[in-house]
């Protein structure tokens, strides 16, 4: 038992587990939208595109995810205004923007003869490496973010399956996007430091596309997602702990685990009934 326990007796460890629960909780409430908004490119696009904000914030000396922050949020911002008054797609507006901020980042750091920002921690997370300010920080965000989910509740519900019937109702359907967009630029970037750049969209996406198989209504869809989200990554970090192996991939594996299981326990469900009928 004391065996089982032992990723427990480090402080660096229960740092590292409050802020993956933080993150898992997070990630998987605000994946369930961009599932069913059919966002899922956006993690990764927005993702990349704080690889910039990393960059400048290292060639001006400031923190790093603050930089990444500030032009996430750009990012976002501009993903919906091209969007909706350039009449792009989605999915080509992130394309777009996205490769054009990440290669911004790249350009500004090509030319630096020699740099000292571990780029790997970012690519990849480094949740082991979370100070208490760091972890203050994620559960802030995170307490903030969640308030935003409640206090906006009925218009994001409205705008996800019906943006014209919700305008029609007196939401403001474009603002809502807007926020939303916002909303989900500070969740990729509380999740940054979890399981980095690279892996960040699974994050984002498959806990809620593991709860998409199991139920069609979208509270138990929201619950269920928060559920696998919140095992995912408290429960990759605790094996990554015995396997001694990358945090953020153990995360990512363990999600694309449940994800396969939900899909087998549809498909058993489907059978079940259709012998049953």
């Amino acid at each position: 038992m004391s065996a089982l326990l032992a990723p427990f007796h480090y402080e660096f460890m229960q740092r590292a587990f409050l802020a993956a629960l933080a993150v898992g909780l997070l990630c998987s409430t605000m994946g369930t939208y961009v599932v069913l908004r059919r966002l899922s490119f956006i993690g990764d696009g927005i993702a990349h595109a704080s690889f910039a904000g990393i960059v400048i914030a290292y060639l001006k000396n400031f923190d790093y995810y603050v930089g990444a922050a500030i032009v996430a949020v750009i990012t976002a911002l501009g993903i919906g205004f091209v969007h909706r008054r350039g009449r792009l797609s989605l999915d080509t507006t992130i394309g777009v923007l996205f490769t054009g901020a990440f290669a911004l980042g790249v350009f500004l750091m090509s030319r630096q003869r020699s740099y000292a920002i571990d780029l790997q921690s970012f690519l990849f997370g480094d949740i082991l490496g979370v100070s208490k300010g760091d972890l203050w920080l994620i559960l802030g965000l995170s307490i903030a973010l969640a308030i935003g989910v409640i206090v906006l509740f009925r218009a994001l519900l409205y705008t996800t399956f019906d943006p014209v019937v919700a305008e029609a109702s007196g939401v403001r359907a474009g603002a809502v996007e807007y926020v939303l967009l916002v909303m989900l630029a500070l969740t990729i970037i509380v999740s940054l430091q979890a399981v980095g750049i690279v892996l960040v969209a699974a994050l984002l996406v498959t806990p809620a596309a593991a709860a998409y198989q199991l139920t069609a209504r979208f509270m138990p869809m929201l619950l269920i997602a928060a559920t696998f989200g919140t095992i995912s990554t408290v429960g990759g970090l605790y094996l990554s702990y015995f396997f001694q192996s990358s945090s953020g991939a153990t995360i990512v594996l363990l999600a694309t685990v449940l994800f396969f299981a939900a899909i087998g326990a549809k498909f058993v469900r489907l059978r079940f009934v259709r012998a049953a009928s």
